[in-house]
This record gives structure tokens, C-alpha cells and sequence, in this order.
């Protein structure tokens, strides 16, 4: 009697834990949401919205779906509240208007969705749907396989964000690449091969194109800050001078640990003003105009490269980024470039050309104010863009000073879209603020296309030199602050 009551007993928690397992199940009743999107890297466009592209790539079905409205998620608190349950519960998130109505109603049908959450007002898709509320979705389970890895670029839709993130990991990066930030290359680099890399939107480019930079990312090394795009995911403030030669400046004014620890100093002050990191930098004047002739009457002195390495190394074990000026004198920038290929190969270090040292054949210093021509400056520019490709190396600063018109002639001609390195025309004006804006403002008028701004402020020629928050109030803001 007792060992069939035992027996008994057995039955009656077996069949209740079976009752339970079962109703636990039912939280996600039939579903098996998600698809296996297959390896590898790879562009979602089309002509249907975004969030629709994502849900077909990653979700084979799902019994249910939260619906926006236009401006649903106008309010912090309920986009909030949209955000946790979508990632939480693994559902699409989709926005209904006019013009998606037929796009959003057939892609609910594909996924066999029964019941939806319903946020903000929402006009003409099938009603027979069940309406529930955030608080009652049952939810997708995870997925069984590697969490695929969504990149999205800033305004990319939130609905659109939202079902990324209910699917996979998202990654967010300031421009539409994937080596434009340090998340996106540790994403990348730690991914496996059998990953599933999507990019949302044609800015990424075509899969071929978002393949290669996804390569890249994962082969070549970041720049201080992190990332493999110089901007906008930073800006730099920089001591512009020559070592040992405190009279071109304040960087050599002191040693390097000394030099380092200013520059910190100065982007920290930057740094509180900036919604951007703020990296230090040092413009190191490579080749110094000179007075005299020289050898071969080429009015300037090139520095042994042996002198600037330890300088460059430096900043670079501290996170400092480099630039190296070159003041040519009647040489051409390129064959002066040159001479410092093995400093420039390095993966933090760029180039600034500086055009009012750069004297025609019968020129000499403080006569007039130099020039270059655009065909100078492409081939210059062409020849580092190529150092980039060939030696594997992350984006670099191209910097073209200016402060009068004549100084880049044909300004309209610089290549400025090679995609090696980014272009910077760094403002040289001095005075009183008005003086100096006047000469902003005629350099930003008819600017090329792909130019980022830089500033110049002076240490005993500005009067008074502008503070880091007046400095960052210039519109638009620069990107690359130097201190001269």
C-alpha cells in the first residue's frame, strides 16, 4: 500500500511538472523566430524601410510585433519603455504611415503575427490582430546560433535600430563605416568566421565595398582614441613648433614627456566642451623655411629624421597623434614628403603642408606669401594616400594651411575624396577676433567637398587668444585646434 501510494505520488509530480514545462512553453508558443542569415559581411537595402529589411533578414516568423506610429517615440520615457521590451522580449519593432501601410501589413503576414503592442495612433492595417500592451508580450526566445552583428550609422530610424538590436548585437559608429570607431573594429575583430556582419542603409556602400572595410578593419591598427577613421569620431588639439627651437613655437619649448603632459593638459580643457573625444596632437615642423639659401639655394632646412623619431614614437606610446609640417622653401612638397616615408608609415603620424613657405625660383622668405599649385598638392596627397594602401595603415591627416586666397591656387582643383586620408584646411589667421573670423569666413566660401575645418590660435598674436569654449563656439566647430 505504501509503495503504490509512493508510486502515486511519482505520477502526480510528473504529470505536474509536465503541465508546467508546458505551460512555460507557452510563453512562446510555436515559435521558432529567428533565421540564419549566412556568414559573413553584407549590405540591407532596398526600397522598403529599414526596420522591415532587418526584420526579413533575421526573423523566419514571430507571433508578435510592437507597431509605432508617426512620432510614437517623440517621448523619452515611452521610447524608453519601447526600447527594453523589444530587446528584452526579441520582437520587430515597425512604424506604420501612409506610404509603409501595405509594406509593414505584408511583412506581419510573413511573420504569422497574431497579436501586436500598438503605440500611437495607427490607421489603416488589419484589425483583426490582437492589441496588447508592452507589459503583456510573450516574447521570442534568443537565438540558438551566434548573435549576428548589425551596424547602424546615426540617423539610422529607431524602429529601425530597435529590431537590430531585438535580433542581434548593434553596433552604432559615427559615419557609415566599419572602421570608424573602436567598437565597431572590436565587434568586427572578435567576431568569428561564420558571423553574420550586416550594415543598414547604401551609405555603407555595396557588399563588395562593406567586405573590404570590414577586412581592413580587422587587419590595421586604430588611431589614438581608437577606430580607423580620423573624424568625426574625435577632434584633436594640437602644440604646433619644432624640437629644440623654442622661437617656431610652443612645442619646443620643453622636452617630450614635458611637451606630452602640456598637449594632455590642453585637450583636457577642450574635452569639457566637446561632446566629442578630444585626442591630443603634436604638428612637428619637419622642414623649417630658412633666411638663408642653403645648400642648393633651396631656402630651407629639412630635420634628420633621426631627431623627430624619438618625439614621434613618443606620442605615439602616449596616444598623441602626429603631424609633420613642412615649410619646402623652393623645393616641391613631395620630394620633401618623401624624405620622412619611413616616420609617415607610421600609423599615427600625417602630413601638413604649409603653403606660405613654398617660394617659386626666383622667391625668397617674407617677401610675399607663398604658394602651391593643386597639381603639387594631388601629387603629393596621391603618393601618401598610396603609402596608406601599400603599407596597411589606418586614415591620415592631410592638412593644408591657408589663411589667403592666392596661398592654394586653384583651391577648386585638390582632390579631396581620397578615401586613404582626410583632408583638414587649417585656418592661420591672427589678430583681434574679428580679424580672425573674417578670415575664416572667406576660407569656409567655396569650400570642396570632403574638407574638414582646423583653427589656429596664437599664443602673442591673437589679441587675446581665444579660450577652449570660444574656440569650440566658431561655427561650424573645428575639428583640429593647433596652439602656435
Amino acid at each position: 500500500m505504501t509503495i503504490r501510494m509512493i508510486g502515486a505520488s511519482i505520477v502526480c509530480v510528473m504529470v505536474g511538472l509536465f503541465i508546467s514545462a508546458s505551460a512555460g512553453q507557452a510563453d512562446t508558443d510555436g515559435v521558432v523566430a529567428f533565421a540564419e542569415p549566412r556568414p559573413g559581411a553584407a549590405v540591407l537595402t532596398g526600397a522598403e524601410p529599414d526596420s522591415i529589411l532587418i526584420s526579413r533578414e533575421f526573423y523566419s516568423r514571430s507571433d508578435e510585433a510592437i507597431l509605432l506610429g508617426a512620432g510614437a517615440l517623440g517621448d523619452p520615457g515611452t521610447r524608453k519603455r519601447v526600447a527594453a521590451a523589444a530587446g528584452e522580449k526579441h520582437v520587430p519593432v515597425l512604424t506604420v504611415r501612409p506610404k509603409t501601410v501595405h509594406s509593414v501589413d505584408e511583412e506581419l503576414r510573413r511573420l504569422g503575427v497574431q497579436r501586436v503592442v500598438r503605440v500611437g495612433e495607427i490607421d489603416g492595417l488589419d484589425d483583426r490582430r490582437s492589441s496588447i500592451d508592452l507589459e503583456g508580450l510573450r516574447g521570442n526566445p534568443r537565438p540558438r546560433t551566434g548573435e549576428p552583428i548589425v551596424m547602424v550609422a546615426r540617423g539610422t530610424p529607431m524602429d529601425a535600430t530597435l529590431t537590430a538590436r531585438s535580433a542581434g548585437r548593434v553596433v552604432e559608429v559615427p559615419v557609415p563605416d566599419p572602421r570608424a570607431g573602436t567598437d565597431a573594429v572590436a565587434a568586427v575583430s572578435g567576431a568569428s568566421p561564420t558571423t553574420a556582419i550586416r550594415a543598414v542603409g547604401p551609405a555603407f556602400g555595396d557588399d563588395k565595398v562593406f567586405a573590404a572595410r570590414v577586412d581592413q578593419a580587422r587587419r590595421t591598427p586604430e588611431l589614438p582614441g581608437g577606430g580607423q577613421i580620423v573624424f568625426p569620431g574625435r577632434r584633436m588639439v594640437a602644440l604646433y613648433g619644432s624640437p629644440d627651437a623654442p622661437a617656431l613655437g610652443p612645442l619646443g619649448r620643453q622636452g617630450i614627456e614635458a611637451s606630452i603632459d602640456r598637449v594632455r593638459r590642453l585637450a583636457a580643457d577642450y574635452q569639457r566642451v566637446s561632446a566629442e573625444p578630444v585626442i591630443p596632437a603634436f604638428e612637428i615642423i619637419a622642414t623649417v623655411a630658412s633666411s638663408e639659401p642653403g645648400e642648393g639655394a633651396r631656402y630651407t632646412n629639412m630635420l634628420d629624421p633621426a631627431v623627430l623619431r624619438p618625439w614621434v614614437e613618443a606620442a605615439g606610446r602616449a596616444g598623441v597623434y602626429v603631424t609633420l609640417d613642412l615649410q619646402p622653401g623652393r623645393m616641391d612638397f613631395l620630394e620633401q614628403a618623401r624624405r620622412y616615408a619611413d616616420l609617415l608609415a607610421l600609423p599615427h603620424v600625417g602630413l601638413a603642408l604649409d603653403p606660405e613657405w613654398r617660394l617659386k625660383p626666383d622667391q625668397v622668405h617674407l617677401t610675399q606669401i607663398g604658394s602651391v599649385e593643386a597639381d603639387e598638392v594631388n601629387r603629393t596627397s596621391e603618393w601618401l594616400a598610396g603609402l596608406v594602401r601599400d603599407r596597411g595603415l589606418p586614415q591620415k591627416l592631410f592638412v593644408l594651411h591657408q589663411f589667403d586666397a592666392g596661398m592654394l591656387a586653384q583651391r577648386k582643383n585638390i582632390i579631396t575624396d581620397r578615401p586613404e586620408l582626410q583632408v583638414v584646411l587649417h585656418a592661420d589667421g591672427h589678430g583681434t577676433p574679428p580679424v580672425k573670423m573674417e578670415t575664416w569666413r572667406r576660407l569656409l566660401d567655396d569650400l570642396p567637398a570632403g574638407v574638414w575645418m582646423g583653427w589656429k590660435n596664437f599664443y602673442t598674436e591673437d589679441k587675446p587668444t581665444f579660450s577652449p569654449a570660444t574656440t569650440m563656439a566658431v561655427a561650424p566647430t573645428p575639428w583640429f585646434v593647433s596652439y602656435q
